[in-house]
């Protein structure tokens, strides 16, 4: 293991900043939100023309002759069906942010817009942001770099790596290698500080889920750290054992609890307004879903600039830092898929679950909002890790509820972690598909000290910002392979 240049500069690199945000949290997030901030000044037509451009890639492969060609050899079958497909992609390429953000996002823009609008069109506006941010853009980022893997992987037969297509279609000369190698690198590096985020909003979301529970004000930092305790021992064991075992499992069982949930919500929450609004939200997202994809707020002041830079370029480059570990995860099940429906099951699926899940929680903070008056807006100031709570104990079986939530929570965040141990692993293993339990062991006490950095930092702020700073180097390396994928499709016969 440590004769391995690639996974010894990766430990290197994600333990350095695990341990300089462990030493100095305050110091990382300093420095992290000051990068970002000019790099999303000066380079965020640059993200917004790269998730724009996967999308619409997206949709002309699916249309175009190539949606016929397998992701596999011509006579490849399936390995599981659309059903569990389906389940399992979404639990690994969303998971605990739609809990945490059910409510809460919506409600956030909606403070910003109503500065520039009445509150009704504002609520409008922000449902449709919200879906924005979760929607086809997010997907198509996740199904392009996905489609890169499984090809070059499954039909061209090079290893599961994110140099393999650079080499595969420009040979083995030293600057594929330079560069492929430095690829592999960058993209362990994303995935490891993407993750430790989710582990943070996890966190933070069981936190308040068990206050909820049992009474407790502002536990502050000694209940997070319990959770995280019992967090790492838990997904410990599974590091251990076969990936398989258990995991589809556990992203099914998840997804199912937040699917029973959304569907209670609906049926004992204002049924009518939220149906109305959803049926709104769908027309209104399909309308101007990709004309906003280009839009910038250039004209804008600097509040709406602010939250531009905090909102929608801080979700489609979190979208990027997670794009070589979902991708990784998607390609592998998605084998003996066509291309065509291997991209409309990718995009358009979770985008309409995203729509509805929205438009439900969406809908119910706004309808405490604009009809009961309810204090809601405070708390998501004071306290935004509780505003799903808040709604949940406005509505019947409050109790359960929340205990469904907090084990929802628990299970996304306990498979996003074993899966990306696997795949760090076998990226920094030069995609050995079956890495060592030690090496997957040291991934997963790394992830789980960054995880605690942002879990320190006390902030969803610095939580985001930190990712960010992760993934922007990740936006043009997904491009690269992306037109290495578009040079071999010119050899296929269709």
């Amino acid at each position: 293991m440590f004769k391995n240049p690639l996974l010894l500069t990766a430990l290197t690199l994600t333990g350095l900043i695990a341990i300089w945000g462990i030493i100095d949290t305050a110091g990382l997030t300093k420095f992290s939100s000051s990068i970002t901030g000019v790099m999303f000044t000066s380079r965020g037509w640059f993200v917004m023309l790269s998730a724009s451009f996967l999308l619409i890639l997206g949709i002309w492969l699916a249309i175009s002759p190539y949606g016929k060609i397998k992701l596999g050899k011509d006579d490849d079958e399936p390995e599981f069906s659309t059903l569990s497909w389906l389940t399992m992609l979404f639990a690994a390429g969303m998971g605990v942010g739609l809990l945490f953000w059910g409510t809460a996002e919506p409600l956030s823009h909606f403070e910003v817009v109503r500065e520039y609008a009445n509150p009704f069109r504002s609520a409008e506006h922000a449902l449709f942001i919200t879906s924005f941010h979760w929607g086809l853009h997010a997907w198509a980022i996740y199904a392009v770099t996905g489609l890169v893997m499984a090809y070059f992987s499954f039909r061209q037969g090079y290893p599961n790596l994110v140099s393999s297509p650079l080499k595969a279609v420009f040979g083995q000369r030293t600057w594929t290698k330079s560069v492929g190698w430095l690829c592999d690198l960058l993209a362990i590096y994303a995935i490891a500080i993407g993750i430790g985020g989710s582990i943070a909003m996890g966190v933070f979301q069981v936190q308040s889920g068990v206050e909820s529970l049992f009474g407790l004000d502002n536990s502050g930092l000694w209940l997070a750290g319990v959770i995280f305790a019992v967090l790492c021992f838990s997904y410990i064991f599974p590091l251990m054992v076969d990936l398989s075992k258990g995991m589809a499992t556990l992203a099914n069982t998840a997804m199912a609890i937040a699917g029973g949930l959304m569907i209670f919500v609906l049926l004992t929450g204002p049924t009518y307004y939220v149906m109305s609004g959803i049926t709104e939200s769908i027309g209104d997202y399909f309308a101007r879903v990709v004309p906003h994809g280009f839009k910038t707020y250039t004209f804008f002041d600097e509040k709406v600039s602010t939250w531009f830079q905090s909102w929608t370029l801080t979700f489609m480059v979190w979208w990027f830092a997670w794009a070589p570990f979902v991708g990784v995860f998607i390609a592998r099940i998605s084998r003996g898929r066509t291309i065509r429906e291997y991209i409309l099951g990718v995009i358009l699926v979770p985008t309409l679950f995203s729509i509805f899940w929205f438009g439900v929680f969406g809908s119910v903070g706004f309808y405490e909002v604009l009809r009961l008056d309810a204090s809601i807006l405070e708390v998501l100031k004071t306290n935004i890790n509780d505003t799903t709570f808040f709604v949940l104990r406005h509505l019947p079986l409050s109790t359960l509820t929340i205990a469904a939530t907090v084990l929802a929570a628990f299970l996304f965040v306990v498979t996003s972690v074993v899966s990306a141990s696997f795949v760090l692993s076998m990226f920094a293993t030069g995609g050995d598909l079956n890495p060592s339990t030690r090496t997957k062991l040291i991934w997963g006490i790394i992830l789980g000290a960054l995880g605690l950095v942002m879990i320190l930092s006390n902030s969803i702020d610095a939580v985001k910002s930190i990712i960010a700073l992760a993934a922007l180097p990740f936006i043009n390396i997904v491009l690269l392979v992306t037109v290495c994928l578009l040079k071999a499709l010119k050899s296929e016969v269709v």
